[in-house]
């Protein structure tokens, strides 16, 4: 009798996880870049920090409203095309927004990119589980929670090179524009199959949405959104203010940082595939990022050992994205709501991108950078009761 064929492994989609992730990093180089170019922002449009941060909110914005809404789109009209359509808004967003005179134009521009954004990071996810063979999924998808900190990094650190926003603006557009080429090529389209009604869309879409698994996904997605850009977004500026460093040096400490993130991303996956538990892993990475923010925001210690407070809330926060989104097959009602169920936890994170931002932008023009402890130790306390409710 004949040897049964091995099962395919990752390494034989490798071509397909590097075209998604990077896929995703080019998504997130949209977040970064407004982080980034706040300062230029501010000379060029008179911007407060609360403005600014509605720049960077804003992207997250179609996230919120409609992120279960594009896990149903992604579910009917496929992965690989809803990828490339994402592709395409952003590289409209940036032009558009390369050639704005105004806030009000730019602000438009940023809820295209936002778009693009939300059917990128829905539509990846389930590229990877229906390409990588199952039980060897953590480790793809695990990467792949490595988008938003590496897209964020790579942004902070060649955006200080650009002069002038505008130009970083064109870069970004031709990035998707070489991103959206790949993708069409390197992803295989998905099988053909009979198209949901929009009646059963629909229905799948409320059926998740009362789910108690991706509920709770969704909630600890959005904290840990919350936590992580409530520093982050404003990173540059806090390290300009509090260390008087120019902006190109504070560009690449914050990329320093947030790259750390990756740290705890590709670390879950490696604690997963060998049998961690998901629960413990999430409460260390609440409790490290809440113990670390007072020492951030306080000024209880000097420059270098704040940078490396910084560097610790980003890496032991980065183990949450992976297990996130790893335990979305898990939770999930069915395969073929994965999508949906995917759309829901984004729209979690979505949330925490848009309060972060917002909330501190706010806190800080009316009480200082103390006040944003207060809101990353809140969100701390809110993660220890979900958790709980989740080991119930």
């Amino acid at each position: 009798m004949a040897a049964a064929a091995p099962a395919p492994s990752v390494r034989e989609h490798w071509h397909v996880v590097s075209i998604v992730v990077g896929s995703g990093v080019v998504a997130a180089i949209q977040v970064g870049k407004a982080a980034i170019a706040t300062p230029m922002l501010q000379k060029d449009f008179g911007l407060d920090l609360a403005a600014a941060g509605w720049l960077t909110g804003i992207l997250a914005v179609l996230g919120l409203l409609g992120g279960i809404l594009a896990g149903s789109l992604v579910a009917r009209a496929g992965d690989r095309r809803s990828l490339i359509l994402g592709l395409g808004l952003l590289i409209l967003g940036a032009v558009i927004g390369a050639l704005a005179t105004g806030y009000a134009v730019l602000l438009a521009s940023r809820i295209l990119e936002g778009a693009g954004f939300l059917l990128i990071i829905v539509a990846g996810p389930a590229i990877l589980n229906r390409a990588v063979p199952s039980g060897q999924q953590d480790v793809p998808l695990a990467l792949w929670s490595c988008f938003m900190p590496a897209g964020i990094a790579l942004a902070m650190l060649v955006g200080p090179f650009f002069s002038d926003w505008r130009a970083l603006w064109w870069a970004s557009a031709g990035l998707a524009a070489i991103t959206i080429a790949a993708a069409w090529m390197g992803i295989p389209a998905a099988p053909k199959r009979i198209s949901a009604s929009w009646r059963r869309t629909m229905s799948d879409a409320v059926h998740v949405a009362a789910s108690k698994g991706p509920l709770l996904l969704a909630g600890c997605f959005a904290l840990y959104s919350l936590m992580f850009f409530a520093l982050f977004s404003f990173l540059p500026v806090l390290l300009m203010e509090r260390m008087n460093i120019p902006h190109g040096t504070a560009g690449m400490l914050s990329a320093l940082a947030t790259a750390s993130n990756i740290i705890g991303n590709v670390a879950a996956g490696y604690l997963l595939a060998r049998g961690a538990r998901r629960s413990v892993l999430l409460v260390v990475a609440y409790l490290a990022m809440g113990f670390s923010a007072p020492g951030i925001f306080l000024q209880i210690f000097g420059d270098t050992p704040t940078l490396l407070l910084c560097i610790l809330f980003a890496a032991v926060g980065g183990l949450m994205p992976a297990v996130l989104i790893s335990s979305i097959p898990l939770l999930s009602p069915s395969a073929a709501l994965i999508p949906v169920v995917t759309g829901l936890v984004m729209q979690g994170s979505n949330l925490g991108q848009v309060a972060g931002p917002v909330a501190v932008g706010i806190a800080v023009e009316t009480y200082g950078w103390t006040a944003a402890l207060a809101i990353i130790l809140i969100a701390a306390l809110l993660a220890a009761i979900v958790i709980a409710s989740a080991r119930r």
